[in-house]
């Protein structure tokens, strides 16, 4: 588990100079916080349960394996902290949805959401679709947060000031809104940056009116080809740590202040690919995502 010292440290680094409509956690103090992580079994995701947990809040773990979430929930339990483990397969539309509603009943109030579960095809691999037909990329790593967003707003809002933290990436691709499922000859290798890009638009999208309500939204490439499992099946090097995308992430849980619909690049404001505040991008991600999910 990491230890406070350094999470104080990460805090430290950010620069989180807000010029427009403003949330936090106020004061950024995890103690009896609800926080729901997605893909929090194993890498990333696992290490900030872990974290989050240490520090008060009562963590919703989310995750496949039903066996590595139990685990991760007893490691919780066994420190001292509060933990409980729902499975969904975020290849299932209907899975997300019946998962987001789940959470909405058995917590009518939630304090930060971290969205983060997503996958990568290894190298070289032919395009693959998900339950639902969709390209996997997009269909696990993007359309989730959007449901999760939306389902679970009600819930974000009794708790505000809240947030919900999108971990996307600096690996960019501009949606093809023409191709969107990549189903032209070699418009695969887009899948991931491209769905990475729709979780950036979503949140400047989205952000402002969030805001309104109390709900911060932010997202951030925590680092660059972390250590972690989804990584090395991938076929591709890691080149930083797990440790390095948490202190990131927990720099915004920690943060006292955030512009809403912000992106950071490690624990600094950085712009991300212009499509990401393009009105009419903003339009056509908001209609087809409406469209796919049947959500709102």
């Amino acid at each position: 588990m990491f230890n406070l010292r350094r999470l104080a440290l990460a805090a430290a680094t950010m620069l989180p100079t807000a010029t427009h409509a403003q949330a936090s956690l106020a004061p950024p103090d995890l103690r009896g916080k609800t926080v729901l992580i997605t893909g929090s079994t194993d890498g990333l995701g696992r290490e900030l349960a872990l974290t989050i947990a240490g520090a008060g809040a009562h963590v919703i773990v989310h995750g496949r394996n039903a066996e590595r979430g139990r685990a991760v929930v007893d490691e919780i339990t066994r420190a001292g902290g509060q933990a409980r483990f729902f499975a969904a397969d975020f290849a299932s539309l209907g899975a997300v949805r019946a998962f987001a509603d789940t959470i909405a009943r058995a917590y009518p109030k939630l304090d930060l959401l971290i969205s983060n579960a997503g996958v990568l095809v290894p190298q070289g691999q032919e395009r693959r679709t998900s339950l639902d037909g969709h390209e996997l990329h997009f269909a696990v790593n993007y359309l989730p947060g959007w449901i999760l967003a939306h389902r679970l707003r009600p819930a974000l809002e009794a708790a505000s000031p809240s947030r919900i933290i999108s971990v996307a990436s600096i690996a960019q691709s501009p949606i093809d809104f023409d191709d969107v499922m990549l189903e032209r000859p070699g418009a695969a290798a887009r899948g991931y940056g491209q769905s990475k890009l729709a979780q950036v638009t979503m949140t400047s999208l989205l952000a402002p009116d969030f805001a309104a309500a109390g709900i911060t939204m932010v997202s951030l490439h925590p680092a660059t080809m972390l250590n972690t499992t989804m990584v090395r099946q991938s076929g591709m090097p890691a080149r930083t740590t797990v440790a390095e995308g948490h202190d990131a992430v927990m720099a915004l849980v920690r943060a006292t202040t955030l512009e809403p619909g912000a992106y950071f690049n490690g624990t600094r404001r950085a712009t991300p690919h212009a499509q990401a505040s393009d009105p009419n991008a903003q339009a056509a991600l908001r209609a087809l995502s409406i469209r796919l999910t049947r959500v709102p």
